[in-house]
């Protein structure tokens, strides 16, 4: 009995059905390429079922006298359940394998289309195959309907062609940042059949209709690469000579550690008359995220580097400058005509000093000069000094196994040497001059005594080595940084201990 109900044809069918269920839908959940292994062993086994039973699935059965209802409902619904379980195996089989230029995600809205089009296919051959009626005749009298469907539904259909055709010239991918006509910009994070949706700088999410995104004009900023151009406009009093003031915007360029150094950045003077110079400066950033950071280093190193070189910026076009303005620089500068003092007055980190104090260490720094590509300080190497950048640009590399790494650059008002003045460790790189530099340096005399006096100051530069530590830390291959061959831990404690300063 039970062999005869085994070898009964709906009693197998089910079975078949059970078993490739559970182990396409549970055993292989999570698993896309066995899941679709799975689906193309059940189709090749559910085919095979019905053909020995002498169902074809992909043709219409006539109806035979001998038939019983229970055997025709049956016939009916193996047919059905083959041919969704054939368009499962061609859906998976594109979500799969359908991928352009190994972009899954731009490829999604074309498999949605291919996928849309296998459905229709099975639901057409269901109609035929199943419930015999004839397709053609279902088409041709489905024209009418077709019609007002698409006259009702003009607007959306206008988007998802759209985004076919955005999608096939594909003018930008998920990830890029895009300019549109009306200045809206914005990283792409999702492209569907509808819209296009961008992420503004503001963090604010911008859904765009893909009918009005093909007729606007797109400026892709992430294409051909990442990489991204940024022009700054400089005007500067006529003082003295373009050259000379384009040579001091070339070393703000060159101090920058936000730009790109390759390709390499321009100076150009754009115009000249009696009232400034106006420069341009062009260089090219990483990417467009980095866009802020790379104007906010600039415009703070055209200040000091304008500053260093005794440049001063000019005004807009139409800007008057009021005389009383120009009265209290000069007063200023002839109180304190010393450059040491000026180069003090300008570093946060002596700003709690007072004037006779800031006039005392200014006198006992020593000046230094070095010319291009001269070496300052070799790596290891101990300084007994604190060492301001007075002018020109420095760079800091450090040797790692067979491959140089550059720390950081110095501009005017930058300083070096702390580590070796307050902790006694070597310098963490070599130190070079890249142009013309000029420097001052504080002796370790000079500083115990005002560090004595304000243990401010020494928490300050406990603080700042810390932050150029943590910062320079990732490029080094040793996961530690050691001062005295202990890893850092509490620098400004240690600050005090070595200056015998009192503790909080």
């Amino acid at each position: 009995m039970s062999i005869a109900l085994l070898a009964d044809p709906i009693v197998q069918f089910c079975i078949l059905v059970v078993v490739g269920t559970f182990v396409s839908r549970f055993l292989l959940r999570h698993r896309r390429a066995g899941r679709l292994i799975g689906q193309i062993a059940f189709f090749v086994s559910l085919t095979a079922l019905l053909l020995y039973h002498g169902i074809v699935p992909y043709e219409p059965t006539p109806p035979q006298a001998q038939d019983t209802v229970t055997l025709r409902v049956f016939t009916g619904f193996a047919k059905i359940v083959w041919w969704i379980n054939g368009a499962w195996v061609l859906v998976a089989f594109v979500r799969l394998f359908l991928i352009f230029e190994r972009k899954p995600r731009e490829a999604r809205l074309l498999q949605d289309l291919v996928v849309g089009v296998i459905y229709l296919g099975a639901v057409l051959s269901v109609v035929a195959d199943v419930f015999s009626v004839p397709v053609g005749t279902l088409i041709a009298t489905s024209g009418v309907f077709a019609i007002i469907l698409g006259l009702a539904l003009q607007s959306t259909l206008s988007d998802v062609f759209s985004g076919i055709a955005l999608n096939l010239g594909r003018p930008y991918s998920v990830g890029d940042w895009v300019v549109l006509d009306n200045d809206v910009q914005g990283r792409v994070v999702e492209t569907n059949w509808r819209a296009t949706h961008l992420l503004s700088g503001t963090n604010d999410l911008v859904v765009i209709p893909n009918s009005a995104l093909a007729k606007s004009r797109i400026t892709n900023l992430s294409s051909p690469d990442e990489s991204h151009g940024v022009t700054i406009t400089v005007r500067v009093q006529p003082t003295t000579q373009p050259k000379v003031i384009a040579d001091v915007m070339r070393n703000v360029l060159i101090s920058c550690n936000t730009i790109q150094k390759t390709p390499e950045p321009s100076v150009m003077i754009n115009s000249i008359d009696g009232q400034a110079i106006e420069l341009q400066l062009n260089f090219r950033i990483r990417d467009i995220s980095q866009m802020t950071a790379a104007k906010n280093e600039i415009n703070d190193l055209i200040y000091r580097h304008s500053k260093a070189g005794g440049l001063k910026l000019a005004g807009p076009p139409d800007a008057i400058t009021m005389p009383s303005e120009s009265q209290a620089e000069t007063a200023s500068a002839a109180q304190h005509p010393g450059t040491p003092w000026r180069l003090l007055n300008n570093i946060p980190l002596f700003s709690s000093l007072t004037e006779d104090e800031k006039e005392h260490l200014a006198s006992r720094m020593q000046r230094r000069t070095y010319h291009k590509d001269a070496v300052i300080a070799e790596q290891d190497s101990l300084l007994r000094s604190l060492t301001i950048v007075r002018s020109g640009v420095i760079s800091i590399t450090r040797r790692e196994a067979q491959r140089q790494i550059e720390l950081t650059r110095l501009a005017p008002g930058d300083y070096f040497g702390e580590g070796g003045l307050l902790m006694g460790s070597g310098e963490v790189g070599t130190i070079r001059a890249l142009t013309f530099v000029v420097t001052y340096e504080i002796g370790e005399d000079c500083l115990a005594p005002l560090l004595h006096d304000r243990p401010s100051i020494a928490e300050e530069l406990g603080t700042i080595m810390s932050k150029r530590i943590e910062a320079e830390r990732h490029l080094f291959s040793t996961s530690d940084i050691l001062v005295n061959g202990a890893p850092i831990g509490s620098l400004t404690s240690r600050i005090k201990h070595l200056f015998q300063l009192q503790h909080d």
